[in-house]
C-alpha cells in the first residue's frame, strides 16, 4: 500500500504548489463532497521507486479542534483536514519564511502534536535566504529541525520527500493472480455501490472469508460464481450493511485510489439520475492512467423516466467518449437488475488485459493503419513507424519503433491504439502505446562530411 503524505498550513503558505511540485502535475482527483466549501486534493508522487500518495488539503486559519465554534471559518475545510489527518501516514505542516510565527501556526501545532503520527515541518519561500536564519524562530513549534524549501523553485523538495519516505514502510507490490481478477467497485459516494457489492455477493455466491487487508478498511472479499473465483476490493463507504451513519467515511477518496491501485478490473458506478459529474470522470481518468481495465455500471436505472432514457444513454455517451472502449450496463442495484450481466463484462475485460498480442499481426495492422491515415508532420517532417511488438500485459503495451516516432501526437496515438484494439477485439481494456525512436547513425556526420567536402572543392585548382 503506498504511504499517505498529507500536506497542512495555513492559506497561501504554498501548499498547492508543494502538491504541483510533488505530483509534477496541475491535475488531481477532488473529493466533491456536498456542502464542503474546500476540497481535498489527491495525487500521485514518486520518488525513484518509492510510490506514494499526497493529498492536499484547505488553508487552516484556527485550530483544528475550535473550527468548527469559529465563525469566520468553514466547517467543511476543518472537516476535510481533520479526514485527511486520519488517512495520513506522515504529515508536512507549510509556515511562510517571509511572514515568520503565526499565532494559528502554534495552534495547529499544538493540535498536530496531539495527533501522534510523524510530522515534518517545512519553512517555504525561503528562495536567496540563509537556511539556518530563517528557519530559526520556527524550532519554538517544536518539531526540531525545520526544512528550508522553495516549492515555486524546487529548492529542498527533493531532500525534504527523501528524509519524509525514509522513516515509511515501502510500498508491497501486489502481485496480481492472473487467473483471478480482481475487482475494484469505485464511484462517488451514494452512488449505489454498496448495495451493488451486496447484490454482487448474493447472487449465486460463495464467499470465503471477509479479510481486512489494510490498516485503513480496505476489505478483500474472495467469491466464487459459475465456478469462476474473483475478488471483490471494498472501496470508501462500501460495507455490507444497511446503513454508514460515519457520513466522512463516504467521503474517503484516497480508499478508492488505493483500490484501483490493487485492482485487475474496475467497474465504474454512475448514478443515472445525477449524470456523469466532474468526479465521475476523474476517477475513470485515474483508472485508465493506471491501466485498468473497465466496467461502466449505471445505477439506479429503474428510477429513469423511459421517456429520458434516450437522452440519458447520449449524455453517457458525450461526457464520457474516452470510455467507448468500456461495457456499458444500465443496472438497478437495489432490484438486481442487470447485475448479471456485469461478470460477463467482467470477464471479457480482463481476458482482453491479458491477451497476447502475435508481433506479425500487430505489424499487419500498424502498416495498414499507416497506410490509411499517414501520421501529421512535425516542423516539416513525418514520422515513420516502422514496426511494433508487444512490451506488456495486463494493460497490453504496444511498443512502436521507427523514425521520428518521438514526435506522434497523443490523437495519432490514440487512433494507433484504437486500430489495434478494433483489430485484436480487445474490449474494455486500454491500449497503451509506447514509442521508441531509432537513432540515425549519420547523425552529426553528414554535416562534417558535406563541410569538409566544400573545403576540399575550393582548394582544387
Amino acid at each position: 500500500m503506498k504511504p499517505v503524505v498529507v500536506l497542512i498550513g495555513r492559506p497561501n503558505v504554498g501548499k498547492s504548489t508543494l502538491f504541483n511540485r510533488l505530483t509534477r502535475s496541475r491535475s488531481a482527483l477532488v473529493a466533491d463532497a456536498p456542502g464542503l466549501t474546500r476540497d481535498r486534493q489527491y495525487g500521485d508522487g514518486r520518488l525513484g521507486d518509492r510510490p506514494y500518495f499526497v493529498v492536499d488539503t484547505g488553508g487552516v486559519v484556527t485550530g483544528l479542534a475550535t473550527a468548527k465554534d469559529h465563525e469566520d471559518v468553514p466547517s467543511g475545510v476543518a472537516t476535510q483536514v481533520r479526514t485527511a489527518l486520519t488517512e495520513a501516514d506522515a504529515v508536512i505542516m507549510i509556515v511562510d519564511a517571509l511572514e515568520g510565527i503565526h499565532p494559528v501556526d502554534r495552534v495547529l501545532a499544538a493540535d498536530l502534536r496531539r495527533l501522534g503520527k510523524p510530522v515534518w515541518l517545512v519553512v517555504n519561500k525561503t528562495e536567496g535566504r540563509d537556511p539556518a536564519t530563517v528557519t530559526g524562530e520556527f524550532y519554538a513549534l517544536g518539531f526540531g529541525e525545520p526544512a528550508a524549501i522553495s516549492a515555486a523553485h524546487g529548492e529542498g523538495v527533493t531532500e525534504l520527500i527523501q528524509r519524509v519516505l525514509e522513516k515509511l514502510p515501502v510500498a508491497e507490490e501486489i502481485e496480481p493472480d492472473e487467473n483471478v481478477p480482481r475487482i475494484a467497485v469505485i464511484g462517488k459516494p451514494n452512488v449505489g455501490k454498496s448495495t451493488l457489492v451486496n447484490a454482487l455477493l448474493g447472487e449465486q455466491r460463495v464467499v470465503v472469508c471477509d479479510e481486512p487487508g489494510t490498516t485503513r478498511d480496505s476489505i478483500h472479499v474472495p467469491l466464487e460464481r459459475a465456478g469462476r473465483r474473483y475478488v471483490l476490493i471494498d472501496t470508501a463507504g462500501v460495507r455490507r450493511r444497511a446503513r454508514i451513519d460515519d457520513v466522512l467515511e463516504k467521503f474517503s477518496v484516497l480508499k478508492t485510489l488505493q483500490a484501483i491501485d490493487q485492482a485487475n478490473v474496475a467497474i465504474l458506478v454512475i448514478d443515472a439520475q445525477v449524470g456523469v459529474a466532474e468526479q465521475d470522470a476523474s476517477l475513470a481518468g485515474y483508472a485508465l492512467e493506471a491501466g485498468r481495465a473497465l466496467v461502466v455500471a449505471v445505477n439506479k436505472w429503474d428510477a429513469v423516466e423511459s421517456s429520458d432514457r434516450d437522452w440519458a444513454r447520449r449524455e453517457l455517451e458525450r461526457k464520457l467518449p474516452f470510455l467507448d472502449f468500456a461495457r456499458m450496463h444500465f443496472i438497478s442495484a437495489r432490484d438486481g437488475t442487470g447485475v448479471g450481466g456485469l461478470f460477463r463484462s467482467v470477464d471479457e475485460a480482463h481476458a482482453s488485459a491479458q491477451r497476447a498480442l502475435p508481433t506479425p499481426k500487430l505489424n499487419r495492422v500498424l502498416q495498414a493503419a499507416v497506410t490509411a491515415t499517414p501520421p501529421p508532420l512535425v516542423r516539416g517532417r513525418r514520422a515513420r513507424p516502422k514496426y511494433a511488438h508487444q512490451g506488456g500485459k495486463n494493460p497490453p503495451r504496444v511498443v512502436i519503433h521507427g523514425n521520428q516516432v518521438a514526435s506522434l501526437s497523443k490523437s495519432y496515438r490514440r487512433y494507433l491504439a484504437n486500430t489495434f484494439r478494433k483489430a485484436f477485439h480487445l474490449i474494455g481494456t486500454p491500449v497503451l502505446i509506447e514509442c521508441r525512436q531509432e537513432e540515425n547513425p549519420y547523425e552529426g556526420k553528414k554535416t562534417a562530411s558535406g563541410r569538409a567536402g566544400r573545403r576540399t572543392k575550393r582548394r582544387r585548382p
